[in-house]
């Protein structure tokens, strides 16, 4: 992981999908599970759909607050 996929977590949409347009950061965890189980996209927007689980899963969804104000 690199510190600004991160900061891109705040700040990148949704490309494409149901939740088209949301920060990808905002995602359900429904929504994330489902790409895990059925494969995460190739290129940037896939690995950072990958990486939301893990931040989730190791409770560090806290190290986004400061970068969600940071991006506003």
């Amino acid at each position: 992981m690199q510190p600004e996929h991160l900061q891109h977590l705040v700040t990148v949409k949704m490309p494409f999908g149901k939740y088209q347009g949301r920060l990808i950061a905002d995602l359900p965890g429904d929504y994330l599970n489902w790409f895990a189980r059925k494969g995460f996209p190739n290129g940037n927007i896939g690995q950072l759909l990958a990486l939301m689980p893990e931040i989730d899963h190791n409770g560090l969804s806290e190290l986004l607050t400061p970068l969600r104000n940071q991006s506003r």
